[in-house]
């Protein structure tokens, strides 16, 4: 019977919910520059991308708080459902958002858009929409993306596993057992940001390419992506479950600006060094290693003072997620029209640039009030409520 009961959600940190919102509005930012990249090298909020490994590290801290002590009246299934409840809706609203601008996204930057068989495009959709990996063989836009559809999908795969993980393995183990894995994990995240390559997977282009000394990557089913990807997700989760399980939190004052401010620094710094260079995977790593757990126990520290700031931080909380996973499909359309519209004058493009930021909020806001909440609302009553 205790495994049937229904559990209450605990209260929430909203310091790191606002800061989930905040990186959420950079990776867009990083996104509309990425239009006009030379590479990786060359792209405004550089390091942009390193969002992905601070949302790991936050979900590994939050769901070692919300379900550690919990599994005395939790079973793995009801676990699971609560996960989906939270996540799911949102998988196939990207997927459906994405379906719906793919074909907006045909030129020059996407040419095979518009040869893709029927078959081909519904496969693929009912894929994306169970969250079940595209190999390259169903690449219907020419990025070999898990989820042509819509990008981003990749990481949430990647978070679908570390919640699997944690459900069946993770949560039995001791802190000294989970300390080592995260040792561990910490060496394959120097060993990518580093290009050491101990294991072989990392390929020679990859080593020579402009996302050489960089984790840009995990989003294909190769074996380098995927060891990409596991390396990308491995040490952040962990560390923000050891985080939660250890206890140890930093206090400061106005720590909700001071982290804003310290994530918008460190994805706005221009690659070190130039491209390919030894520096810039060092930073990679610094990052990702001793900031982001800085600014992990920061925000579960320290508390919110001010009315004011306590809305900014649920808003950015509850928007968060729905951007992330709504706003790629725009990006594409945004990218396919400045790649063909090189000669256009300036004011256009950053019309257009600016027209995009303000859709995909504008369409995310619109999901999370019209669809993801009354959705979850619905799930949560009907599935995981205990009606006995």
């Amino acid at each position: 019977m205790t495994n049937n009961v229904y559990l209450a959600s605990k209260p929430r940190y909203g310091i790191l919910d606002g800061l989930r919102g905040v990186a959420a509005l950079l990776v867009v930012l990083f996104h509309v520059f990425e239009a006009y990249s030379p590479g990786p090298a060359g792209q405004i909020i550089n390091h942009g991308y390193l969002a992905v490994d601070f949302f790991f590290m936050l979900s590994g801290f939050v769901i070692g708080y919300a379900y550690d002590d919990r599994w005395n009246k939790m079973s793995t299934w009801g676990f699971f459902k609560r996960r989906l409840v939270r996540l799911h809706p949102m998988v196939v609203m990207g997927t459906v958002v994405g379906a719906c601008l793919y074909f907006f996204g045909q030129g020059d930057g996407f040419p095979i858009i518009g040869n893709i068989p029927g078959w081909k495009l519904l496969l693929a959709f009912v894929m994306g929409c169970l969250m079940i990996p595209c190999g390259p063989k169903m690449d219907i836009r020419g990025w070999g993306e898990m989820n042509s559809f819509n990008g981003p999908n990749w990481s949430l795969t990647w978070e679908y596993a570390a919640n699997i993980l944690y459900a069946l393995v993770l949560r039995r183990l001791p802190k000294a057992i989970l300390g080592v894995l995260t040792a561990a994990a910490a060496f394959c995240t120097l060993d990518l940001c580093l290009n050491w390559n101990v294991f072989g997977l990392l390929t020679e282009g990859r080593v020579a390419s402009a996302s050489a000394y960089t984790v840009i990557g995990g989003w294909s089913i190769t074996p380098e992506q995927m060891y990409i990807g596991f390396t990308r997700l491995a040490y952040p989760f962990l560390c923000g479950l050891l985080l939660s399980r250890i206890g140890k939190s930093i206090t400061v004052k106005g720590a909700f600006w001071w982290c804003s401010l310290i994530l918008a620094a460190i994805f706005s710094i221009p690659c070190i060094g130039g491209e390919g260079n030894v520096a810039n995977g060092i930073y990679n790593a610094a990052c990702i290693l001793v900031i982001f757990p800085v600014v992990v126990a920061m925000g579960a520290g320290s508390r919110i003072k001010g009315e004011k700031s306590t809305r900014i931080c649920t808003f950015l909380g509850e928007l968060s997620y729905p951007l992330y996973i709504t706003h790629y499909p725009v990006m594409y359309v945004q990218m396919n029209w400045a790649w063909s519209h090189p000669d256009a004058p300036a004011y256009a493009h950053i019309t257009v640039a600016a027209g995009s930021i303000i859709l995909s909020i504008g369409i995310a806001y619109a999901c999370l009030k019209l669809y993801d909440m009354p959705v979850r609302k619905y799930l949560t009553e009907r599935w995981l409520k205990n009606k006995r």
